[in-house]
């Protein structure tokens, strides 16, 4: 009989993600006028903002900054007591950084780096969100009323790097925080080109790709979802008469068969609007591995991976 090992269940879901953009004003634009989320704080040089479906009081700090790329990831835990788990397994491990008494919208926090360098947190207590009067839903199970404007995202989807070295990071977030690999992608030569992460029945919400550039800490793109395809249809209308470039799709990927829409922001960062996936049930689920001559043909219905996709990442650098 093989041996099972009984995941960490100490990770809720990935929480939000701080963004920064040398260009402010364009960006809070584009998230609020093209992607339709709402802003619902300013603290010094960020502002934060929320897609309707999102139960916490925002999914996005987006900050000024001289670059553009990630500033940090944060990802709730199921407790306080896993917070408290988690973080002295991290602080083992020689990447942590320390706790903080927490930001805008949410409680103390252990922050630490992955070992390519991307800054994360880890947190439990968090603020609810309680829409105002002109927001309020008639549905109860749903935290804010659809507004309809711009493309309309639901919530943060996930988050997806560039790391110059794609298993060891990876590795690091299964040993640590308990997560599991759905889906990868190994090279003829036994490289890891990819890696999709999840910690519940979600699939993937961090996600970990080679950086051909071979630099570290940068990041690939970060996704919002939308419920359905016609709407990611919609919102390639909508780029298109805002000036957005759009750099891939729509189409579906082969991968975690999400169908998507790439552009990128007025700040230069590359951002996702997807929907579809699938969950996972079975609690003894292997990962699937894609092999380099599998990826080779293209995504499902073999549209051809986008050439940008392996090169360009923010903070931009030379190849």
């Amino acid at each position: 009989m093989n041996t099972f090992n009984e995941q960490v269940r100490d990770i809720a879901h990935l929480g939000h993600v701080e963004l920064l953009t040398p260009k402010p004003n364009e960006s809070a634009a584009f998230f609020t006028n093209i992607l339709g989320m709402q802003e619902v704080a300013r603290e010094g040089q960020s502002v934060f903002l929320r897609g309707f479906g999102n139960y916490e009081s925002y999914c996005m700090k987006l900050t000024e900054s001289k670059e553009p790329g990630i500033g940090h990831t944060a990802i709730r835990t199921t407790s306080p007591q896993a917070l408290e788990r988690r973080a002295a397994a991290i602080d083992k491990s020689g990447y942590g950084i320390g706790w903080s008494e927490g930001d805008f919208g949410h409680g103390k926090s252990y922050q630490f780096r992955d070992p390519d360098g991307h800054a994360m947190e880890l947190y439990f207590e968090t603020e609810k969100y309680k829409a105002p009067e002109h927001l309020r839903p008639i549905l109860k199970n749903q935290p804010q009323k659809y507004t309809g404007n711009g493309v309309g995202v639901r919530q943060l989807d996930h988050i997806n790097y560039l790391a110059q070295k794609v298993e060891p990071t990876s590795k690091f977030l299964q040993d640590h925080l308990g997560m599991k690999v759905s889906e990868q992608i190994v090279l003829d030569s036994g490289e890891h080109a990819g890696s999709w992460l999840y910690s519940g029945q979600k699939s993937y919400e961090l996600v970990y790709t080679v950086d051909s550039t071979n630099s570290r800490g940068r990041l690939h793109h970060l996704a919002f979802l939308v419920d359905t395809r016609e709407e990611i249809l919609r919102a390639a209308d909508i780029y298109i008469d805002n000036d957005i470039y759009i750099e891939g799709g729509p189409a579906k990927h082969a991968i975690q068969q999400t169908f998507f829409l790439y552009c990128y922001e007025p700040g230069g960062n590359r951002i996702e609007v997807c929907t579809g996936g699938y969950f996972i049930y079975a609690p003894d689920a292997e990962t699937i591995t894609w092999s380099q001559a599998e990826r080779a043909r293209g995504q499902a219905w073999l549209t051809p991976t986008i050439s940008t996709f392996h090169t360009y990442g923010t903070p931009v650098v030379d190849k």
